[in-house]
């Protein structure tokens, strides 16, 4: 019997990449057993809100006696920790990170590792995968109904890194009125169905007199996505001694309607949904 040919070099440095991916997608798939569903929120340009949305609808769904995480992985600006007002840092016992909790949410993010809140943190994308591969295969989170997770903006490595890593049930797309914000929100749809994920539908955030209101809805009907509610720009937005769905009945029915919305846009993809 002939003897099969060795391996080139670069053969085997393909299959040692080849081996190491799926052994960290193990590890992550195993690492996040015990959650149910998991919600990557989403835009595709900085400044709409996106974190704001994040925060706001993981305590609406703590408040309805959910079980729920938020991982913040915008690695480049990490602000889920400022809106949430947390100060206690994640355990770290056994090589596991122990997320931190605030108002009925365990959270994870770069902003805990930071010494400075106002450190630049200027790293390239490979180092940027390797953080969002180490939140997602050491955070032991126990069992969830409900883990967001707050994306970075756009459509370039960060993003993508999640979504090729994180087993994610759909996104919520987050926009305003403005027409580049939803030029851009299509843009991060697109990329989304280009990967074979499902969106679940559209938030407008900073709806009403000033940036008008109704492109969001409009976008939803363009790109063929359920409406999930406009979110209005209000002056109770100021407070920061807590979440503001938490403070202001009207801004807490408004993440009450994004939450019942997204529910329903899960069940007919056919995901579970607490």
């Amino acid at each position: 019997m002939a003897t099969p040919p060795e391996k080139t070099g670069p053969e085997n440095a393909r299959l040692e990449q080849i081996k190491r991916s799926w052994q960290q997608k193990r590890q992550i798939t195993d690492r996040l057993a015990d959650v149910q569903t998991k919600i990557g929120i989403y835009s595709g340009k900085g400044g709409v809100g996106k974190t704001t949305v994040s925060v706001n609808l993981a305590v609406t769904l703590a408040k309805e006696g959910k079980k729920v995480g938020l991982l913040d992985v915008d690695i480049d600006c990490p602000n889920v920790t400022k809106v949430l007002g947390i100060s206690d840092k994640p355990d770290y016992v056994d090589g596991q990170i122990i997320p931190a909790e605030k108002w009925g949410v365990k959270v994870v993010s770069m902003a805990f590792f930071q010494e400075k809140e106002e450190e630049a943190i200027i790293w390239r994308g490979p180092m940027i995968h390797n953080a969002i591969n180490q939140f997602l295969q050491v955070t032991q989170w126990g069992e969830l109904d409900y883990l967001l997770v707050d994306l970075p903006p756009g459509t370039s490595d960060s993003p993508l890194t999640v979504m090729q890593t994180l087993p994610m049930d759909g996104f919520v797309v987050v926009s305003t009125p403005q027409e580049l914000a939803n030029i851009d929100a299509k843009r991060c749809i697109n990329m989304i169905r280009k990967l074979n994920l499902n969106v679940l539908g559209v938030v407008e955030n900073y709806a009403g007199e000033i940036f008008g209101e109704g492109a969001g809805k409009d976008l939803a009907e363009d790109v063929d996505a359920p409406f999930l509610g406009s979110m209005a720009l209000r002056a109770s937005y100021r407070d920061s001694s807590k979440p503001t769905a938490l403070a202001d009945p009207d801004v807490g029915e408004e993440y009450i309607t994004l939450a019942d919305g997204m529910r329903k846009s899960l069940k007919e993809f056919g995901r579970a949904a607490a």
